[in-house]
Parts: C-alpha cells; sequence; structure tokens
C-alpha cells in the first residue's frame, strides 16, 4: 500500500520540528508491505495545504496520515475532528495572524478523520506508548492543512483515508525550560507512527 506522510517545518522560533525529523527518519526506513511517500509542510497558510494537496496528487498515495507539533501534551494524539476555522495563536512562517477565518468559505463546519483512529490508538498503546483520542486540532496549521485535504478529497471524491496525529515535544526542546513540559523521544516517536501506519495499511500482525 502506498502511504504519504507529512510533517512540518519548525516554527513559532523553534530551531526543530519533532513531526519534521519523524518524517525524515521514516523516509530512511523500510516498512514491509508499505510503499511510503513523505513530505514537510511550510507552516505557511496558503502554501501549507497547498503543498500537502499537490503531494497527494503527485505521490497517488492510498491513504495520508499528517505529523504536527503539539506541545504540552503527553501523548502520541490522534485527532479525531477538523474545524472549518482558522484562529492563530502566533503567526505562520510568512508572518500571516489570522483571526476568526473560514477555511473554505463553501465548506463544512467540520470533517471527521476517515482513518482508522480507534485502531491506531489502541494499538500503539498495546506496545507500551502513550496514545489518546484528541477531539481538538486547534485553529492552526496543524488543523488547517488537515480540513483542506480532507474538503478537497470530499470535493473531488476520491476515496482516500485521511487524518492527523500531535506529537509531543521532543526532550531537546524543553531541556532548558523553566516549565516542565512533557517530551517524548524521537526513537518512540517513531515506533508508535510505524505502529498506526501499519494498522492504515493492514499489515500489523
Amino acid at each position: 500500500m502506498k502511504l504519504l506522510v507529512t510533517g512540518f517545518e519548525p516554527f513559532g522560533g523553534s530551531l526543530i520540528n519533532p513531526s519534521e525529523l519523524v518524517v525524515q527518519t521514516l523516509a530512511q526506513a523500510t516498512l514491509p508491505g508499505i510503499e511510503l511517500e513523505t513530505a514537510v509542510l511550510p507552516v505557511a497558510q496558503t502554501t501549507g495545504p497547498a503543498a500537502l494537496i499537490q503531494a497527494v496528487r503527485t505521490t497517488q498515495s492510498e491513504a495520508v496520515l499528517c505529523l504536527g507539533e503539539a506541545g504540552g501534551r503527553a501523548a502520541l494524539s490522534v485527532e479525531r475532528v477538523f474545524v472549518n476555522l482558522m484562529d492563530y495563536s502566533i503567526a505562520d512562517n510568512s508572518g500571516n495572524r489570522i483571526t476568526d477565518q473560514p477555511i473554505a468559505v463553501d465548506g463544512p463546519a467540520a470533517y471527521f478523520a476517515t482513518l482508522p483512529v480507534r485502531a491506531m490508538v489502541e494499538a500503539i498503546a498495546a506496545a507500551g506508548i502513550p496514545a489518546e483520542f484528541s477531539l481538538s486540532a486547534g485553529a492552526y496549521l496543524c488543523n488547517q492543512v488537515s480540513y483542506a485535504l480532507l474538503h478537497f478529497l470530499q470535493t473531488e471524491a476520491l476515496p482516500i483515508p485521511a487524518g492527523f496525529m500531535h506529537l509531543p515535544y521532543l526532550p531537546q526542546q524543553v531541556a532548558n525550560s523553566r516549565v516542565a513540559h512533557p517530551s517524548m523521544s524521537l526513537e518512540t516517536m517513531v515506533q508508535g507512527v510505524t505502529i498506526a501506519l501499519q494498522i492504515i495499511a493492514g499489515t500489523q500482525r
């Protein structure tokens, strides 16, 4: 099965983004039964969603799992719903700060993820890795690219399962922080995402 997994470039003044590092690591991996395509998306209002949709078109993947950073979370968070709202708490990497704007003027209020989210969470947790469902992907680029992708797939009538997983901070991101943010090692994140991909592809034994 051909799967597309995407991450984001660093943003908000950070020099690293765990989702980018996970994607880069997976790009070098061999997963039996899975032909993996990868992309790192810009954290920008217009080019982020456009890059994701272009990657779907170019790779002709059969399913899509997007990854992003969610500082403060202690588990791999599989998102269930994406809302038609841009309300940035910080500017994107192009300097845009969007407030109370729809992602798609003609779109529905929300889309649900079409990946097997329950099976993903249960399999990751069964491997001893913290995993959880999430009912809020926020109102920044993580939510925006996911909503835009699902709206594109719905509009084009493309039967491609898609969804999003948020990742905690890496230890090096919080090592010198005055706030005790939770973190997770890159190795553990890669293991958890690999399990999710195996569930999506139906290759987990």
